[in-house]
């Protein structure tokens, strides 16, 4: 199937708009772009742009009727983040499931109206595993999340592997790593302080670590999973690509590859690449809700499927993920 028109909800997102300016560099795509608040369309690219409430079943429709034709590719990253998700059950269920799930519908509608399988890939996340876990994740492993935000991915995931499994759609799901360095505002996310211990001491402000409550607190050992934006982005691409054939029959799920670091390892890349001084402004503030839920995601993962479906890993480490979002930063 050719790709003619993408369609990306969650587009004003840092990610969102980073997958949209990449697309615009790979060629005569038409984006399809919305959120909550208008995205800003990259330069060079055809892109309609749509602010719309996703919760809400005559603004999805709208997607699809913009005259740029039905998508051939759905990107689905909108949602609150994982923090906002646990602190307001009721508004995470109503955007990070039914929104979803009512999105689902309409793609499955549309699609069968102009007799297309539309690829929906759906960007899900390591917070749907939790509680007792082998030391290295692996496809068979069982999710149990611990926390609202990784039960609402877990939830959508099953509509997406049924949806696809009855012809539906062609679904692909991506759990992702924490990505870091986000650049912008912090996010309401649990994991938005993995960003912000790098990103705001190399932009001369203060960051607030809510893991342990000094650089010899022995919780900065907590070990997490990671991947940079760029990578991460370039994986999203690859993931439409992949013929379905290829694909596990019995799941859509694919970790996306990551690496492992502790958190006192990401502050030692930033003082090596900064100066100490920047350790100097991190505030630390132990905030156990955090510690419990962030503790509760696995640090290590069994990447051969994703690196056999061709999947790209951040291989050179903190080190470089810092300096590549130095470079980015810088234009």
């Amino acid at each position: 199937m050719s790709i003619d028109t993408i369609l990306i909800t969650g587009a004003a997102g840092f990610l969102g708009s980073l997958l949209a300016k990449t697309l615009a560099k790979e060629g005569a795509i038409r984006l399809i772009l919305t959120d909550v608040v208008e995205p800003s369309p990259p330069p060079g690219l055809q892109a309609k742009v749509m602010k719309a409430d996703l919760t809400d079943d005559h603004q999805i429709r709208q997607l699809y009727e913009t005259g740029y034709g039905i998508p051939d590719v759905i990107y689905c990253m909108h949602g609150t983040m994982s923090r906002g998700a646990e602190d307001n059950f009721d508004l995470g269920l109503k955007i990070n499931v039914n929104s979803v799930v009512a999105l689902l519908q309409t793609t499955r509608h549309y699609g069968a109206q102009a007799n297309k399988l539309i690829k929906f890939v759906f960007t899900s996340s390591l917070a749907v595993y939790g509680g007792p876990l082998p030391e290295v994740v692996t496809p068979s492993t069982i999710a149990v999340p611990q926390g609202a935000y990784g039960t609402e991915k877990l939830t959508c995931e099953l509509y997406i592997n049924e949806f696809t499994r009855r012809g539906f759609v062609d679904g692909r799901i991506c759990r992702l790593p924490t990505i870091v360095v986000r650049s912008g505002a912090p996010a309401a996310a649990t994991s938005s302080f993995l960003s912000a211990i790098i990103r705001e001491p190399l932009n001369g402000q203060r960051a607030v670590c809510p893991i342990g409550n000094s650089m010899e607190s022995a919780e900065l050992d907590l070990e997490v999973w990671l991947a940079s934006p760029i990578t991460t982005v370039q994986n999203l691409i690859l993931a439409c690509m992949i013929p379905a054939d290829n694909l596990f029959s019995h799941t859509r799920v694919i970790c996306l590859p990551g690496f492992t670091v502790t958190i006192r390892e990401m502050l030692q890349s930033l003082s090596k690449i900064a100066g100490p001084r920047a350790l100097e402004m991190i505030e630390f503030k132990d905030d156990e809700t955090n510690r419990r839920i962030v503790s509760s995601w696995p640090a290590r993962f069994d990447c051969s499927y994703a690196i056999g479906l061709g999947f790209k890993v951040d291989s050179e480490g903190m080190d470089h993920v810092i300096a590549e979002f130095i470079q980015m930063a810088e234009g």
